[in-house]
C-alpha cells in the first residue's frame, strides 16, 4: 500500500471537503445541459480574427489573442451586482489585470461591483462550488478536478498568462560535482516548494525532471513558505527548487545553479474559475465579468507592458511590491485563452504524483468552456 505524503493528504482533504459542499450545489450545469438555451452570439466592434486563436496551437511562438484597446466596449447589466472573486494573494503580477480591472474601473463600467477577496484555494473552493463565492482566480488544481468528477459544476472559463521565453521561473537544482544544465540526475532529490504535488506546476515540473531522470514519483518534497523556498535552496536544506519570478533572479548567473525548465511557453494554467452563480444563475453577469477582464489585458497587458515606467510605477503600488523587483523580470504575456489538451496533461501529471489515485480523466468538456470568453469577444464556437 502506497504510503501517503503530507501533500497528497492536503489534496485529498481539499477534494472531500468539495464533494461535500457539492451535496449543497446546484446540480444542473445549465450551461451545456439538455435544457440549457442557446446564447446569440453577435460580432464585437475591435474585436477581430485576432480575437481568438486555435485552442489547438501550442506553437512557443503563438501571438495570444488580442482586440483594440478599449475593446471589446461595455454592455452594462440593466441591474447592478456584486461580484465575489477570490484570490490566494494581491502581490503576484498575474493577479494585476484584476487589480487594475478594479482601480481602473473597468468592471464598474458592466455595471459590476467587484471585491477581490483573498482567501487560501483549499478554503475557497468549497465556498466557489456552493455559490458563496462567484469566482476564483486559480487554476484547474488535482482538488479541482476530483471535485468535478465528484459530480459539481465548477469550470475553467479564461486563462491567465504564459510567461516570457525569457523567463526562468521554474525548476532550479543545487550542482553536484561534475554536473551541468545538461546533466544532472534528478531520481532522489528533494525538493522545496510553496506549491504541491496537486498543484497546476505539477505538469511542466514533471517534464523537466523527466528530462534528467527524475519524475515526480522519484524525488521527495518539501513544502515551505515563499520566503523560505530560495532559502532552503542556498543553505542545503533542499537540494532542488521552483523559484517564482523575481525569485529566480537571485540565484541566475551564479555556476553552483542550473535552469531546468518552467512553464510551457504559449500555454496558461490557472486563471478565472466559475462556479454555479456565473455558469448557471447569472451567466450574463459571468460574461461581463470576462469582457471587463479582457478588455483590461487590451488596454493595460496587451504588450510589453513594463516599458512604460509610469505603468509599472503604478503596478508596483497596486500589488504593494518593490518597483525594482518589479521591472527586474520581463513582462508576462497575459492570455485569457485556454489551450486543447491542458487539463488531460495537467490530470497525468497529477497521476504521476498520486494525488488522483481511483480517478478517471475528467473530459475536457466538464472542465473547461471556452465560450463565454468566445461571447466576450463576438466569436461562436
Amino acid at each position: 500500500m502506497r504510503t501517503r505524503t503530507p501533500l497528497t493528504c492536503t489534496v485529498a482533504l481539499v477534494a472531500a471537503s468539495l464533494l461535500a459542499a457539492a451535496g449543497c450545489a446546484k446540480n444542473d450545469s445549465g450551461r451545456g445541459g439538455a435544457d440549457a438555451a442557446p446564447r446569440t452570439v453577435k460580432p464585437v466592434a475591435g474585436c477581430g480574427t485576432g480575437s481568438w486563436t486555435d485552442p489547438a496551437d501550442l506553437a512557443a511562438d503563438r501571438k495570444p489573442a488580442r482586440c483594440d484597446k478599449g475593446a471589446p466596449a461595455p454592455q452594462p447589466l440593466a441591474k447592478k451586482r456584486k461580484i465575489t472573486v477570490a484570490t490566494g494573494t494581491l502581490s503576484a503580477e498575474y493577479v494585476a489585470p484584476l487589480q487594475v480591472a478594479v482601480a481602473k474601473g473597468e468592471f464598474a463600467k458592466e455595471g459590476l461591483d467587484v471585491e477581490l477577496k483573498v482567501l487560501p484555494t483549499p478554503d475557497a473552493l468549497p465556498l466557489l462550488a456552493k455559490g458563496d463565492v462567484d469566482a476564483q482566480w486559480a487554476a484547474p488544481e488535482a482538488a479541482v478536478m476530483n471535485g468535478i468528477n465528484g459530480g459539481f459544476d465548477i469550470k475553467w472559463v479564461a486563462g491567465n498568462f504564459s510567461p516570457d521565453p525569457t523567463s526562468k521561473s521554474g525548476l532550479w537544482v543545487r550542482l553536484k560535482k561534475g554536473e551541468s544544465a545538461g546533466h544532472v540526475d534528478m531520481a532522489g532529490r528533494r525538493m522545496g516548494t510553496m506549491i504541491g504535488k496537486g498543484s497546476v506546476i505539477a505538469y511542466p515540473m514533471d517534464t523537466s525532471l523527466k528530462k534528467h531522470g527524475g519524475g515526480l514519483d522519484k524525488i521527495s518534497f518539501q513544502q515551505l513558505g515563499s520566503a523560505d523556498v530560495l532559502t532552503a535552496l542556498q543553505n542545503g536544506g533542499v537540494d532542488s527548487a521552483w523559484l517564482l519570478d523575481p525569485v529566480w533572479r537571485k540565484v541566475d548567473g551564479d555556476k553552483r545553479y542550473a535552469f531546468l525548465g518552467g512553464q510551457p511557453v504559449g500555454e496558461p494554467l490557472g486563471g478565472l474559475l466559475f462556479g454555479p452563480t456565473l455558469l448557471t444563475e447569472a451567466p450574463d453577469a459571468g460574461v461581463a465579468l470576462l469582457r471587463a477582464y479582457i478588455r483590461t489585458v487590451n488596454t493595460y497587458f496587451a504588450g510589453d507592458y513594463k516599458s512604460d515606467p509610469a505603468f509599472v510605477t503604478e503596478l508596483a503600488k497596486l500589488m504593494k511590491i518593490d518597483e525594482t523587483t518589479l521591472r527586474s523580470t520581463p513582462s508576462m504575456r497575459m492570455d485569457w485563452e485556454i489551450r486543447k489538451g491542458t487539463t488531460d496533461r495537467l490530470q497525468q501529471a497529477y497521476s504521476d504524483a498520486g494525488v488522483s489515485e481511483g480517478k478517471p480523466p475528467v473530459p475536457e468538456e466538464k472542465a473547461v468552456d471556452r465560450a463565454m470568453y468566445g461571447e466576450a469577444v463576438g466569436h461562436s464556437l
